[in-house]
């Protein structure tokens, strides 16, 4: 019996079953203990930083204001997929119903063209910060940056809605087996038994244009700042300009890389176990990893994690 896409009086009874990362009892229980220790340590970071962010007044720039976004999205992307990814290598039962895997789906497609046009914004911050420093209050104002981050939720999500709907619509009769850890739209393909070229035309466009203008918009950005920064006196002086753009450089490269990989091919091109692999990347070890890099030699925000923990520890003794 096919499983109808279509949300249809029976189709909320339908499952499909995530086979995860590994089948070994073993590497689950040592995969779990991996993966609860990222999870857990993402959202420490990535409230952290938030909260940080928030409640020191001197970061109250565009650059911590994206950078607070870009948290949140981390914070969001964890939530969706870990704590299911946990459950299935305690359980047997590994089974997740069409609608849920459905939901699944439209908030992870949705935080993903939200992450990559967030990336792209931020470059594109940089470049008026370093080449426009007079011009950099006015251009990058608080309104500005509003319109700019809501934007960005605004792409990711009609980007998702398109997505989901398509796939929803599709009949499914192979056998109901996805072989990934979450529900992953070129694995879900895979098992329709429906005509699917609609769905990967548009991922191409749609997922394919999101990724390659938020990467023109970065390129372009960045080619900018290296010509600014070139023309600086000094090697200090470079090398302290440029070093505002490390962090977000090796962000994007690890983001994109892997994000390219997946989505700017062709299902049919796709190996299992190597998208498997790859999407933790992006999926699991990107949110762990962002704070970390932003925060790391980031003079600005540690002297604001020590001001927030002096006035902590000075209410402490007070108490």
């Amino acid at each position: 019996m096919p499983i109808r896409g279509q949300f249809e009086n029976n189709s909320s009874h339908e499952e499909f079953t995530l086979l995860g990362l590994v089948t070994t009892p073993v590497l689950q229980k040592l995969l779990f203990i991996l993966l609860s220790v990222i999870y857990i340590m993402t959202l420490i970071d990535n409230v952290m930083v938030i909260v940080i962010i928030q409640l020191d007044s001197h970061l109250h720039t565009p650059m911590y204001f994206f950078l607070l976004h870009l948290a949140l999205t981390d914070i969001l992307y964890t939530i969706a997929v870990s704590p299911n990814t946990l459950r299935n290598l305690l359980v047997e039962n590994k089974s997740i119903s069409f609608a849920g895997c459905l939901m699944q789906m439209l908030i992870f497609i949705s935080l993903g063209g939200t992450e990559c046009t967030l990336l792209g914004i931020m470059a594109y911050d940089r470049y008026v910060a370093i080449c426009h420093p007079l011009l950099y209050n006015t251009i990058m104002n608080q309104k500005v940056c509003i319109y700019l981050a809501m934007t960005c939720w605004a792409i990711g999500l009609l980007n998702s809605l398109v997505h989901t709907i398509l796939t929803s619509r599709l009949t499914f009769c192979r056998d109901h087996y996805i072989q990934h850890y979450f529900c992953e739209i070129s694995f879900i393909l895979k098992l329709s038994c429906g005509e699917t070229h609609v769905n990967e035309i548009m991922i191409f466009i749609l997922g394919g244009g999101i990724i390659v203008n938020s990467l023109i918009l970065t390129f372009v950005s960045y080619a900018f700042v290296i010509a600014t920064v070139i023309r600086i006196p000094g090697k200090t002086a470079k090398y302290k300009t440029f070093s505002t753009c490390t962090s977000h450089i090796t962000v994007v490269s690890i983001y994109f890389g892997t994000v390219a990989f997946i989505y700017l091919r062709p299902v049919s091109q796709s190996s299992s176990d190597i998208d498997r692999v790859t999407s933790l990347v992006y999926g699991l070890l990107t949110p762990f990893l962002n704070p970390i890099i932003y925060t790391l030699r980031n003079q600005e925000f540690y002297r604001a994690f020590q001001n927030l923990r002096g006035v902590y520890c000075l209410s402490l003794r007070t108490k």
